[in-house]
């Protein structure tokens, strides 16, 4: 395989010049002037899936990270939008604001878009069939993810691949679990971000993506490559990329770089490798995966604060004296 046929993945260090020059050089090795037509309308889908005040620095896109893109694309495209969905626990607005974007946005000129509540088309998607996607998504012509580096409960790892789940606008989209893997890469193969930029600053190890502990790293990565950019951020922090199922798939489809071989790293990986600790899925997580399949259940127990919250707590406590265990 010839070098020219090689993904590319930038690796640098937000402590040594700082978020802002980070980013241009994320952008500028993912030579982004010729990926961005002046005047296009651009989609930046962060990862805001907590609105929990000990929980958001670790879990949601970094702040500055997201106001670092948006001012450079301005310089070719006053479209820009920020977008995310609802889920069951929280609605975007309420992570916009814990992770302190409306400020941002305002300052920069930049709307943010709820997906949830914003108009749909509906579109392939074998499987289910079809889905409802965002018209303002479907209609973008350029797409940037901008994920966290975190582990994943139930596909190990959720990085560019995994933060296009919160493109669905159904904020009941855990119905779609069983398919989830599945899901992932038809969706990668429908919005191909043109660029994908990896918040490394405050990562996650453990019960990853909302319940894991912080690690900070002081990191981004990218690529225009989303699978090789999963791929390569998972051997950074020392877990197996063939062990998510969705990575191997999408890699499978030809969708992008996977093996080591076929994948360029631009920057200091000695410096910064690590190790994570892998999330686990133990019975609690693959009993709770199993049942979203059923709306009665997700409406009557994972949707009720009253009934989730409680069991969650007896959840955790089985979990510190050994009982949840396997998967």
């Amino acid at each position: 395989m010839g070098e020219s046929s090689k993904a590319r993945v930038i690796l640098r260090s937000t402590k040594d010049r700082g978020i802002r020059e980070a980013v241009r050089e994320c952008m500028e090795f993912c030579d982004w002037e010729s990926l961005v037509p002046r005047d296009a309308t651009v989609v930046l889908k962060p990862n805001l899936c907590s609105a929990l005040p000990g929980k958001w620095k670790m879990a949601n896109t970094d702040r500055d990270l997201a106001e670092a893109v948006c001012e450079m694309l301005q310089t070719r495209t006053k479209k820009v939008y920020i977008c995310e969905s609802s889920g069951l626990r929280h609605k975007a607005e309420e992570c916009f604001d814990m992770t302190r974007y409306p400020e941002m946005a305002e300052r920069v000129g930049v709307p943010m878009v709820n997906f949830t509540t914003s108009p749909r088309v509906t579109v392939k998607c074998d499987p289910p069939g079809a889905i409802e996607m965002p018209k303002l998504l479907m209609e973008a012509d350029v797409f940037i993810t901008l994920p966290v580096l975190k582990t994943h409960a139930l596909t190990y790892f959720t990085g560019a691949l995994k933060n296009q789940w919160g493109c669905l606008p159904q904020y009941d989209r855990i119905l779609c679990h069983q398919y989830l893997d599945a899901m992932l890469v038809e969706l990668h193969a429908m919005l191909r971000p043109k660029i994908c930029i990896m918040d490394g600053i405050v990562g996650m190890e453990g019960r990853g993506p909302t319940n894991g502990r912080p690690r900070r790293m002081d990191v981004l990565l990218a690529s225009t490559d989303g699978v090789a950019l999963d791929a390569t951020a998972m051997r950074l922090v020392g877990l197996d990329p063939q062990l998510s199922k969705h990575i191997v798939m999408a890699a499978d489809r030809g969708l992008g770089r996977f093996h080591v071989s076929d994948i360029e790293v631009d920057g200091e990986w000695e410096r910064h490798k690590t190790k994570f600790e892998p999330a686990i899925r133990d019975v609690a997580i693959a009993s709770m995966d199993y049942m979203s399949r059923y709306r009665w259940f997700v409406k009557y127990a994972l949707e009720q604060d009253y009934v989730f919250y409680p069991v969650r707590a007896l959840v955790q406590l089985l979990r510190k004296v050994g009982v949840v265990e396997g998967g």
